[in-house]
This record gives structure tokens, C-alpha cells and sequence, in this order.
């Protein structure tokens, strides 16, 4: 592990992380950006909720959404589809705090978020927007064991 500014930063996946679902460290289907096709900047997100910058930045803190920083100017993003109705996702917020105690961080929740599962079917964030939030913790429960 790796201390920052920001806190402790997870500098590799345990062995667990490599055998589950499709996505592995390394692998061509790696990049966050073949599995999130619209991605919204701070102040979009901000304009899209009807809120101030600083108030989308506390949703961020609270795990309300994640997001991460990309491109070449390194700017914060969040995917679209954490987005619904003009509010986050309301399944989000609980999946995230299984996701994190599983050891993931906002990056490896993403991947994991919008990686296609035969099992679902779909995408974990699909199955959220869908109402099926059991069925998506549950996965994500069993991924700490």
C-alpha cells in the first residue's frame, strides 16, 4: 500500500481480484474506458443534478457517486449512467460500501460496476438501474470471501 494526500491508495490486487469475472490486471479489456462510454465532468454532473460543484463533490466523499480522474488533464469524471432522473443512482450508494469493504477502490468498483456478467445478465449497473440491487450486493458480497 501506497500513502497519499488523499489516503492510502491499494498499490496491488489481491489474488482473490484475478480470478474474479472477466476483467484482470493487465488484460486488453483493462481500460476503463471500453467498458464506460459517457463519462460527465464535475461541473456536467453538477448542472445535470442542479447543484453547486462543491455539493457534487460531497456526493463523491459520501460514495453518493464515484468517479475517477482520466485523460490527459487528469480531470474527474463520472460515468452517465450513475445518473438517473436527475439524482445518482439510489442502488449505488450501498453497493459501493460493499465494493469498498471488499478492498476495491473507485477505479477497481468501476470495473467491476460496468463489466459484463453472464449471470445477471448485463452489467452490474445495468441490473442497479433495473431495480435488482439484491441480486448485484449479493455478488459483490461474495467477492470479500
Amino acid at each position: 500500500m501506497e500513502s497519499t494526500r488523499r489516503g492510502t491508495v491499494r498499490t496491488g490486487e489481491p489474488e482473490r481480484w484475478s480470478t474474479q469475472g472477466p476483467w484482470q490486471a493487465g488484460s486488453v479489456d483493462d481500460d476503463l474506458d471500453t467498458l464506460v462510454n459517457d463519462w460527465l465532468t464535475i461541473p456536467d454532473v453538477a448542472e445535470r443534478l442542479g447543484l453547486d460543484v462543491g455539493k457534487v463533490r460531497r456526493l463523491l466523499q459520501d460514495r453518493y457517486l464515484v468517479g475517477v480522474r482520466r485523460g490527459e488533464r487528469n480531470v474527474l469524471s463520472v460515468p452517465s449512467a450513475l445518473i438517473v432522473d436527475g439524482a445518482p443512482l439510489p442502488e449505488l450508494r450501498g453497493t459501493l460500501t460493499v465494493l469498498m469493504d471488499s478492498g476495491y477502490d473507485d477505479e477497481s468498483a468501476l470495473r467491476w460496476l460496468f463489466t459484463p456478467d453472464d449471470s445477471l445478465p448485463g452489467t452490474p449497473v445495468e441490473a442497479l438501474r433495473e431495480k435488482r440491487k439484491t441480486e448485484v450486493r449479493r455478488r459483490a458480497q461474495a467477492l470479500a470471501f
